[in-house]
């Protein structure tokens, strides 16, 4: 799926960026909301692309919840899941341009999949197949950044090199509200407005870096941190597909037309663990929990799809569907992986051959073969005598 464009007026670009409060195009309840000027830039989303945007968080999802339970099946090592976060990461996503780049954190799948990556390839790092999913440069979208905050800086690092060469292009970098805290994060600020820099901040707040809350990151709102190295922060409501869609457009524009790097926080929820080695009930209260599933982004979409008639069951069912025909997929696709062998262990350590990896990886092919001679001679590692 692919929104048209609309047209940015750059006129308005310091108008729309000293918007004061949350950005917010549809309320809790699915109605569309009045007062926020950000309606102008989405202006060219009709039913249709309102159909698409929900179907997008609604494959998302459903393939989320699959990689979940292969996690718990003992078929993936971790997975970190983005439940509740499907708005601010679809709306972000689908205000990029092909030629613009993306970094992201661990947590970014849905990201990932409106940029075209076959969701099978994002498990291959989880599953321990492969030390990457797929090739960056053929989707604009970087692989997982384990480091947390590390891809801050790439970003800058990037966007600086774009506008030497004279494109037009920009970058998104996503990054949590516990990444704030780390000095990488900190140093691609203060580097990004020296040089102004064609770089959007997308800061993911979902409330809680693992166990700790926002508030101990910051005792004011994470889009106004930004001012302190003269970068506009916007502050928008991340269960809003629209009004991330606007707010990301706006920042965008801004980077488009040399005016440096936009603070974008969407502000959003985790409602799940960390990562599947977490557990969430330890340190937030059930009655938080259900607090922003009053908020959930489908069912904010599903209720606006339907007060305006751009949505049955029929349509719904239809969405449905392909969610689960997309999540047998990659069950399917997860199971059929290859074991890789374990010399490769030691592939592309370096861009070139190097003698002590060649050393490493014959020493390592030794041993291995020491314990298959051991095999052939019959011996088990096991010892009968000492076993009940």
């Amino acid at each position: 799926m692919a929104l048209a464009k609309v047209r940015v007026p750059t006129e308005r670009l310091s108008e729309w960026v000293a918007f004061d409060g949350l950005a917010q195009l549809i309320s809790v309840d699915g109605q569309r909301t009045v007062g926020c000027p950000y309606w102008d830039l989405v202006a060219d989303v009709g039913a249709e692309q309102l159909r698409d945007l929900y179907r997008d968080m609604a494959v998302i999802r459903r393939l989320d919840n699959e990689a979940m339970s292969l996690q718990r099946q003992g078929e993936l090592g971790l997975w970190a899941p983005l439940l509740g976060q499907e708005a601010a990461q679809v709306g972000s996503a689908r205000a990029l341009r092909p030629d613009d780049f993306a970094f992201t954190s661990y947590r970014e799948h849905g990201m990932a999949y409106c940029r075209g990556v076959d969701p099978v390839d994002m498990l291959r790092l989880w599953r321990g197949t492969a030390l990457s999913g797929w090739d960056p440069a053929q989707f604009g979208v970087s692989n997982p950044a384990i480091v947390v905050g590390s891809q801050a800086l790439h970003a800058t690092g990037y966007a600086l090199g774009v506008a030497l060469d004279g494109a037009s292009s920009a970058t998104l970098v996503y990054f949590g509200d516990g990444a704030t805290s780390e000095g990488d994060v900190s140093e691609a600020f203060g580097f990004a407005a020296s040089y102004a820099v064609p770089v959007v901040f997308f800061c993911q707040n979902n409330q809680w870096a693992i166990s700790e809350p926002v508030r101990v990151q910051s005792h004011t709102s994470i889009a106004q941190r930004g001012q302190g190295y003269g970068i506009p922060g916007i502050q928008v409501d991340g269960n809003d597909v629209l009004a991330v869609l606007a707010a990301t457009r706006l920042a965008l524009a801004r980077a488009y037309t040399g005016q440096g790097p936009t603070l974008v926080e969407a502000v959003t929820y985790r409602m799940g663990p960390h990562t599947t080695s977490d557990d969430p009930a330890r340190y937030r209260s059930r009655s938080e929990e259900e607090e922003w599933r009053m908020k959930d982004p489908l069912v904010r979409l599903r209720r606006l799809l339907r007060a305006e008639g751009a949505a049955d069951d029929s349509f719904e069912e239809g969405v449905a569907a392909a969610a689960d025909d997309a999540a047998a997929a990659l069950r399917a696709g997860c199971l059929d992986m290859a074991d890789p062998e374990p010399e490769a262990l030691f592939d592309h350590v370096y861009a070139m051959t190097h003698p002590l990896v060649d050393a490493e990886r014959a020493d390592y092919l030794s041993y291995l073969a020491e314990l298959d001679d051991e095999d052939d001679d019959g011996h088990d590692d096991v010892d009968e005598d000492v076993c009940p």
